[in-house]
């Protein structure tokens, strides 16, 4: 989700900062960031209102998709 990664670093929050605000875990920040999972809808959601953006802002068409 390289969105998410970018949207990270323009609120200038580290991946502890999202995860407490977000209430996931940095780790899964983390793996979502650099491709080594897939976000849940729940975790989706989390995470974009925690950016203050919807949650399809943080899943392209044709690129990375909520499973």
């Amino acid at each position: 989700m390289e969105r998410l990664k970018a949207l990270r670093s323009e609120h200038v929050l580290t991946l502890r900062e999202l995860a407490e605000e977000a209430g996931v875990s940095k780790d899964t920040i983390w793996r979502l960031e650099n491709g080594h999972s897939e976000a849940y809808p729940s975790t989706i959601r989390k995470l974009a209102r925690a950016l203050g953006v919807q949650p399809r802002e943080l899943v392209r068409p044709g690129g990375d998709n909520v499973s």
